[in-house]
């Protein structure tokens, strides 16, 4: 087993003239510079309208509107640039008013934003580059604004031989997005399923630590993997080399959807990696690490 790589490329853009925002590039396809797009009927209001990428159709977001600044306008547009990303399993484009460069960046240099921007804060975490502030999008939050999810896919439906098979688990969720957190949680919380739940990897491993202690260790661990502190790879890399709490079943679930983020999944010690949101495929992942526990 191989240690996963904390540095990860940044992709650092600007949304208004002074402010760095950054996406991590394992979301990111390619940028291409602004093309003229097709109206959308009926959409919301931060949709600019569709553009043809290499034969794909797909929506293309305002980011500066979606999170609150002031939109781009028709006149702006010609020097602007889509950054098209792959996530939640949606191939999106997202204008930006520019592009800044692409850095390395380790997750442990990045910190979680203050608990006080309020629920709409559309941050996954800050850092600085070049002593300025660079802002990660939390691109889960705001296409949960855009495109509200089916609720029907946030509920997955048990026999009471499967339900009875996780219950006595002890389970925990970690997860930077508010979004994917309650996914997560409504997800156990309609099949009645107990649950820890935290925001944060490091937080997740004391918890884990503290549980092997008193004698209840974490037997599955659902965990994102881009993180700030410690991310998802980084702390399944931690659980798998301290034998008191190695046995957990790793579940690495994430908005990517690269087959790099599986592959890395894999080296690091994660039991599987699934793209997030599909709360039946997660059931099924869990059920198979009860049923591995059982091997044990």
């Amino acid at each position: 087993m191989s240690k996963a790589n904390q540095s990860q490329g940044l992709l650092l853009f600007k949304l208004n003239q002074t402010q760095l925002f950054a996406l991590g590039t394992l979301k990111i396809r390619e940028l291409v510079p602004y093309t003229p797009l097709t109206k959308i009927p009926h959409s919301h209001p931060a949709i600019l309208g569709a553009a043809t990428m290499r034969g794909h159709t797909l929506p293309v977001i305002d980011m500066a509107a979606a999170v609150g600044y002031k939109p781009i306008t028709d006149s702006e547009r010609k020097d602007c640039y889509i950054i098209i990303t792959d996530c939640q399993r949606m191939v999106i484009g997202f204008l930006v008013r520019a592009i800044d460069k692409i850095i390395e960046c380790n997750w442990r240099n990045i910190e979680a934003p203050s608990g006080n921007l309020g629920q709409n804060a559309f941050l996954t975490g800050v850092t600085r580059f070049d002593d300025q502030l660079v802002q990660l999008l939390d691109v889960e939050l705001l296409l949960s604004k855009i495109f509200p999810d089916d609720p029907i896919s946030h509920r997955a439906i048990l026999t009471d031989v499967q339900r009875e098979k996780l219950k006595p688990l002890h389970i925990l969720l970690v997860d930077d997005s508010k979004v994917a957190r309650k996914q997560l949680s409504d997800a156990l919380d309609s099949i009645n399923i107990p649950y820890q739940v935290t925001a944060d990897g490091r937080d997740a491993l004391s918890i884990m630590q503290q549980a092997a202690e008193d004698r209840m260790p974490i037997d599955l661990l659902v965990s994102d993997i881009e993180m700030p502190g410690l991310d998802g790879y980084e702390l399944a890399f931690e659980v798998k080399n301290n034998p008191a709490i190695e046995h957990a079943y790793i579940i690495l679930h994430t908005s990517l959807s690269s087959e790099i983020s599986v592959s890395q999944a894999k080296q690091v010690g994660a039991n599987e990696a699934l793209t997030k949101f599909d709360a039946k495929e997660l059931i099924e992942a869990m059920l198979r690490g009860a049923e591995a526990i059982e091997t044990v």
